[in-house]
């Protein structure tokens, strides 16, 4: 089976009521462990790539990584739907470089810019992927949080008006749209006290003007306390770490929210992982040993959130 677009997983899941799973990849255990998960789950899967993932391990490996994954899942008898997609394209020429090199979707970030601007960007973009078979995500609204060393203070952040997604999508024709209700970037995404939130009543009013379009969730990590703890416990410093509820993104998955994107979760997992086997064993200095282990968290963590999560099991 080669890459696909996620035109038809997203038809399905919102059907369904529910999610894929865009999972951020950044070496070859983080693949194998996303992969392996969702090929004995049997569920589709999103491998995203952002532009920190492209310049550590360059266009080519990644690609190569994730055609690998297919065939390790076509071999195992569980063939599966995979799109390579790129997170947070910052322009024209990064998409374009990703829709010529064999990613099957493209996101442009242009919530940053006025609001004209990022129209003008994302019809751009659109009209040039959908030229090579390619789906485009854009971005209306701006999250908080660290995403790739930046920095959007929480003070610049903003909502997602809902009178622009109506009149965003009609004159770009982008296939899929992150909106801002609530999640945000990173690790730290609330203060000590301070309770999650999430604007379902945005996502709510989206959904009544652009009935059947997919809607995306970016920085929906949930933050594992499992993960954190047991990188506090092995020498790390991750104090105050919160993330989204889990109840409330599986509540997100059931209604217009066909892709929930998942990046700090998975570092959490790699690092508990590696952080707990080299404690544990001094000695050890091959890599096998502790990327092995971390990858098996890796694992862990993505069945667990198809299965608890996203509720996409079973729907290859």
């Amino acid at each position: 089976m080669p890459l696909v677009t996620t035109t038809d997983m997203f038809k399905k899941a919102y059907e369904g009521g529910y999610a894929i799973g865009a999972f951020n990849v950044n070496n070859m255990e983080i693949v194998q462990g996303i992969a392996d998960a969702a090929s004995e789950l049997k569920s589709p899967v999103i491998l995203q790539v952002s532009a920190g993932a492209r310049k550590y391990a360059k266009h080519s490996y990644l690609v190569h990584l994730v055609e690998a994954a297919l065939e390790e899942a076509s071999k195992s008898g569980n063939d599966i739907p995979i799109a390579l997609h790129l997170d947070h394209g910052a322009d024209f020429d990064i998409c374009k470089s990703c829709i010529d090199g064999g990613f099957t979707s493209v996101m442009i970030d242009g919530s940053s810019l006025p609001y004209e601007e990022n129209v003008e960007v994302a019809k751009r973009v659109a009209d040039y992927a959908h030229e090579k078979g390619v789906v485009v995500e854009a971005e209306l609204g701006q999250l908080a949080g660290i995403e790739d060393d930046v920095n959007v203070d929480a003070a610049n952040a903003s909502y997602t008006d809902p009178d622009q997604v109506e009149d965003f999508v009609n004159r770009t024709g982008v296939d899929s749209l992150a909106i801002a209700i609530g999640t945000s970037h990173g690790a730290f995404k609330f203060k000590p006290g301070q309770k999650p939130q999430l604007r379902f009543d945005i996502l709510e009013e989206v959904a009544k003007r652009l009935p059947q379009f997919p809607i995306v969730l970016h920085g929906a990590s949930s933050v594992s306390q499992e993960y954190v703890k047991i990188i506090q416990e092995n020498g790390g410093n991750l104090a105050d770490a919160i993330g989204i509820p889990e109840d409330m993104l599986r509540k997100a998955a059931t209604m217009a929210v066909c892709k929930i994107n998942i990046d700090s979760d998975l570092r959490l997992a790699m690092t508990a992982g590696v952080r707990e086997h080299l404690m544990a064993h001094p000695e050890h200095f091959d890599p096998r040993q502790y990327l092995g282990d971390g990858r098996k968290y890796v694992k862990d963590l993505v069945s667990h959130k198809i299965l608890e999560v996203l509720g996409s099991d079973g729907k290859a």
